[in-house]
């Protein structure tokens, strides 16, 4: 399948301009950043000047086309231009999905403050305040939808200086948290559109399930069972509770939080801990703490599936897949049900057709 580049104005999302685009990588998850990489054959100075008015890093959005479809877009970071003995040459590009946008280069410069509001809320008033600011509409549309009804206060300081779509994250970490992204497509109308999604707990999209089977669809499965970060007991940290310069400083710890069912059961005592540095609130700590706690105390359990992908694409992020899996580890059919939380793209190759890596976890 021939990808296609859509080179346009991040804040305009005026098109500048279609460039071919060669050894495509891209990739995309829910919880953490996209990202994508390819290479724009330059043979002629008629293209070079195309590539040299159109990809601006730093102030160019990229939408990777597959067919008609959005496969991938994001931000321009990177941009290498290469030269070679004959006269050979090429960019070679490399993009971030829209959350860095956020994550990395936006941040809280006001004092603000959120008291017994909707943690979803909390995220649209900060994505709100970053595109308010003059130059910092990048297009991100805000939907009402939807609600937690789980509460929060706080307070965010100007002096921090933190980035913005880090302090949405540490939001999201704690107990009974939530997922967000920033979800890119091309609506029936030709449309470009960038919208926050987010999910209480998580992101879940509707829908028949996707059923993937080996043999079939699925070319190769692999499930890793990690006890390397485990824990069944667990303390977080966070900021220094001392203002006095002049005394020695302590952090605040939250209450040491350990699984007697664990141990009773045979499992070993295995510790573990987290640091929020930007944390002074002890219930706020505490929350951390069980939410970390909740994640390792058991061997996380990754599930990787490679499948051919056909002319439809892949299934959206946060769909639900059936695996159907009969091989040598599964004689008999097993069958089970997940959530796609990420993909990473392989172009063809000679030899080979367009794969994808899946990235799933047990719904």
């Amino acid at each position: 399948m021939t990808y296609e580049l859509l080179v346009c104005d991040l804040r305009s999302d005026q098109l500048m301009d279609r460039l071919p685009v060669t050894g495509v990588s891209a990739e995309d998850y829910i919880g953490k950043t996209g990202t994508f990489s390819g290479t724009i054959p330059v043979p002629d100075q008629a293209m070079a000047r195309r590539v040299q008015d159109a990809l601006i890093p730093g102030r160019t959005s990229l939408w990777l086309t597959r067919g008609t479809a959005v496969a991938w877009s994001g931000i321009q970071w990177t941009d290498v231009r290469v030269s070679v003995d004959r006269g050979s040459a090429s960019a070679q590009v490399q993009a971030a999905g829209p959350e860095s946008y956020f994550r990395d280069h936006r941040m809280i410069v006001d004092t603000l403050t959120a008291t017994a509001e909707d943690q979803l809320d909390i995220v649209r008033d900060l994505i709100g305040y970053a595109q308010a600011m003059p130059g910092g509409h990048i297009g991100v549309e805000i939907p009402s939808s939807p609600v937690s009804g789980v509460l929060r206060d706080r307070t965010f300081l100007s002096y921090d200086l933190a980035y913005i779509g880090r302090r949405i994250d540490e939001l999201a970490a704690v107990e009974q948290g939530f997922e967000w992204r920033i979800n890119c497509f091309r609506d029936p109308d030709g449309f470009r559109h960038r919208v926050l999604q987010m999910g209480y707990p998580t992101i879940t999209v509707g829908g028949a399930d996707t059923v993937l089977s080996l043999p079939g669809q699925v070319v190769s499965y692999r499930e890793t069972t990690d006890a390397s970060v485990q824990a069944n007991a667990w303390i977080s940290r966070g900021a220094s509770i001392n203002n006095n310069l002049a005394a020695a400083s302590y952090p605040l710890m939250s209450a040491p939080l350990t699984t007697p069912s664990d141990y009773t059961a045979g499992w070993p005592r295995l510790d573990g801990s987290s640091d929020y540095s930007s944390v002074t609130d002890q219930a706020t700590l505490d929350d951390h703490a069980a939410a970390d706690l909740a994640r390792q105390v058991r061997p996380v359990v990754i599930p990787q599936v490679t499948v051919r992908v056909g002319d439809e694409g892949l299934p959206a992020l946060g769909s639900m897949i059936r695996l159907r899996i009969r091989d040598i580890w599964n004689p008999t059919l097993r069958t089970s049900r997940h959530r796609l939380v990420g993909w990473r793209l392989q172009p063809e190759e000679r030899g080979r057709g367009e794969t994808a890596d899946l990235y799933l976890e047990v719904a």
